[in-house]
This record gives C-alpha cells, sequence and structure tokens, in this order.
C-alpha cells in the first residue's frame, strides 16, 4: 500500500492590482464551425470593452467542446481548437502565450481495419479554487477557433468562457494591451 500526503495551503490571490471590478460574472458563449474540412477556422468575438475607461475582461473559466472526428478505418482523424486573445492564422496550443484554452479529439486508426482508439486532450477546464483568474483580455476581443485533421465533414467547437469586466488604472491598462500586441 502506497500512502501519500499533500499539504493543501490555500493561497489568497485576490483581485489583481490595478484594477476595479465593475461587473459581476458573466458567461460568453460562442460556437465556430469549419469553412470546410480539416480547414483552419477562426471566429472573433467581440467583448464590446470601453477602451476609453480602460476597461478589460478578466476570465475566470473556459469550456471548449470540439467535435468528435470522424471514425475511419486505417486513418488517423483530430479536431482541435482553442480560444486566444489575439487572432492567429495557425492552431494555437496551450504552450502559447495568447492561448487561453486548448482542446483535442483524436482517433488514431492508422494501421487497423476499423475505426481505431480515441483520445482526448484539453486544457483545464476549470481552474483550481485558489486561482482568481486565468488571463486578462484588454483588447476588444477574443477569437475561438477549430481545426479537422483527416476527417471528411467540417467540424465545430462550442464554447463558454466566464469572467467579468473590470477598470485597469492606466500603467496597467498599457501593459496589459502591449503584451496582447506582442504576443500576436
Amino acid at each position: 500500500m502506497i500512502v501519500c500526503i499533500i499539504d493543501l495551503v490555500p493561497i489568497i490571490i485576490g483581485m489583481p492590482r490595478g484594477l476595479k471590478e465593475t461587473s459581476g460574472i458573466v458567461a460568453i458563449s460562442s460556437r465556430t464551425d469549419e469553412s470546410a474540412a480539416n480547414t483552419y477556422t477562426q471566429s472573433q468575438i467581440d467583448l464590446s470593452l470601453d477602451p476609453l475607461n480602460n476597461e478589460v475582461f478578466v476570465v475566470v473559466a473556459v469550456d471548449l467542446n470540439p467535435s468528435f472526428p470522424e471514425a475511419i478505418a486505417a486513418t488517423d482523424t483530430a479536431t482541435q481548437a482553442a480560444l486566444t486573445v489575439t487572432s492567429r492564422t495557425t492552431m494555437g496550443f496551450i504552450e502559447d502565450n495568447n492561448v487561453l484554452a486548448s482542446a483535442s479529439t483524436a482517433i488514431k486508426a492508422k494501421g487497423y481495419v476499423d475505426g481505431g482508439v480515441g483520445f482526448t486532450q484539453q486544457s483545464l477546464e476549470t481552474p483550481p479554487a485558489n486561482l482568481d483568474y486565468i488571463g486578462i483580455i484588454a483588447t476588444n476581443d477574443m477569437f475561438l477557433s477549430v481545426q479537422g485533421t483527416g476527417n471528411t465533414n467540417p467540424k465545430a467547437v462550442g464554447c463558454r468562457v466566464w469572467g467579468y469586466r473590470a477598470k485597469a488604472d492606466a500603467a496597467i491598462y498599457a501593459a496589459l494591451v502591449q503584451s496582447e500586441v506582442l504576443s500576436a
């Protein structure tokens, strides 16, 4: 028998410094469909932020649900999705600076005569309770993208983002905008 003791120390982070919350938690839902099978497709989600008042959107949780890929004998298929703070021309992954969340579903069937074996991989949908936010969006939009691989039909992704509006002081706002622009 193996016994493991983990010391769980609550961490209180609080509101990010330089920000003042101006709304309660809101949920934003969106969907993006591939324009054609296996084609990178991105849609813009307008946050209607007020840049004159240094308004930002503080993201506290993201849920991405990409379509299942097709089970095609002897063919590997996949559906990948990402939610990003800046526009991209290729699929983003969680290790990229401007990616808030990513998800992938795949069926590995190359070499098999049947539909193969399915796999799912995604970034943490909801962060641990001691994490106050997972990202701050200072520009007016976020972007939802999807791309299939090896499928015969277009795929889609649905998402829900939870967050709140906040007002940043001038220095913090400028730094957040510059960080987003440089991560594009």
